[in-house]
């Protein structure tokens, strides 16, 4: 079974056999310094709770991958589609270029069996709370600044809420298949059917008590309030838009449709798109949601654009939309 659904509700690959799903992984927490040099363990963000941080490579600026709903943060570095094949994923293909960085979220998972290593918090998350984390993550590791953020789908809205938040922290963005505001092209049924779907427990893991889950509504609501209330800036951003269609379960929930929710996030994407002057409109050909697993390249490629950008602005220029394979 070879399943992907929407927001990264879980990953189940290669028909692999689910196990039983682990409640807690505690690793020996690892001394707070990544402002250097390979780093991989927990860090205590000051509030008592840890949260577990990997970086690779050197320069800058630091690039910082936010993964999507109920992903674990290595979904970056490791190939679930291919393993034997040893293609360059995004964390590795980034590291050779500039430093990196990613972090998992309490509540996150990469398959049936691993499940995150960051301490557990209260479920549900908003996505300011999504915000908070990483920030003081950052800051109690010594990882340096500036900042480009790259965020897949549900991470997508969580990095423009930070560059909104702490604007002096980011140079620029990738979004990858990115969660827009769909509620604005949905109606209030479908918006709540919508946030129902997201919220379901796949039965694989069940079994997770501290499984990720979201207020979308509020989260929808910070993401406009936090765009609404900030100053128009010049952002380097590159905006990644799979084609294949969303695999969604069989049973949707009543008065919702694959085809309300795909003309949704196409909408969604030309506005992220159109999100500040010379955006960049990368349309992956080959990939279904997850295009980190399907199109590693692209990222890769994306991220590397906007660090050559951040160290010698000449090097952007404006064109359109581009499909690249």
């Amino acid at each position: 079974m070879h399943l992907i659904s929407i927001i990264g509700l879980l990953t189940v690959l290669l028909g692999m056999p689910i196990a039983t799903v682990a409640q807690s992984a505690t690793p020996a927490t690892a001394s707070p310094v990544a402002a250097r040099g390979d780093f991989t363990g927990l860090v205590d963000i000051g509030d008592g709770r840890r949260l577990w941080l990997e970086c690779r490579g050197a320069g800058s600026p630091t690039v910082i991958l936010v993964a999507g709903y109920r992903d674990r943060g290595d979904l970056w570095s490791t190939d679930l589609l291919q393993p034997t094949l040893g293609r360059t994923m995004v964390q590795s293909g980034v590291a050779a270029f500039t430093r990196v960085c990613s972090y998992e979220r309490p509540g996150t998972v990469l398959d049936g069996v691993n499940v995150s290593r960051s301490d557990p918090v209260p479920q549900p998350q908003t996505a300011a709370d999504a915000v908070t984390d990483p920030h003081a993550l950052l800051a109690a590791a010594g990882v340096p600044r500036p900042y480009v953020l790259v965020g897949h789908s549900y991470g997508g809205l969580i990095v423009r809420l930070h560059a909104s938040t702490y604007p002096a922290e980011v140079a620029g963005l990738v979004l990858v298949d990115a969660l827009p505001a769909v509620e604005k092209w949905l109606t209030p049924a479908q918006f709540a059917a919508y946030q129902q779907l997201l919220n379901q427990r796949p039965a694989v893991i069940a079994d997770y008590r501290d499984l990720e889950t979201i207020d979308v509504a509020a989260s929808a609501t910070q993401m406009r309030e936090a765009a609404a209330g900030a100053p128009p800036r010049s952002l380097l951003l590159v905006v990644l838009t799979r084609v294949r269609p969303f695999d969604l379960p069989l049973d949707l929930p009543s008065g919702f449709s694959a085809d309300a929710l795909e003309r949704a996030w196409a909408a969604g994407q030309a506005e992220l798109a159109a999100l500040t002057p010379g955006a960049r409109h990368v349309v992956a050909t080959e990939s279904g949601h997850v295009i980190q697993l399907d199109q590693p390249e692209l990222i890769i490629a994306a991220i590397e654009q906007v660090v050559d950008a951040v160290r010698d602005p000449s090097t952007w220029t404006v064109h359109p939309a581009t499909p690249m394979v």
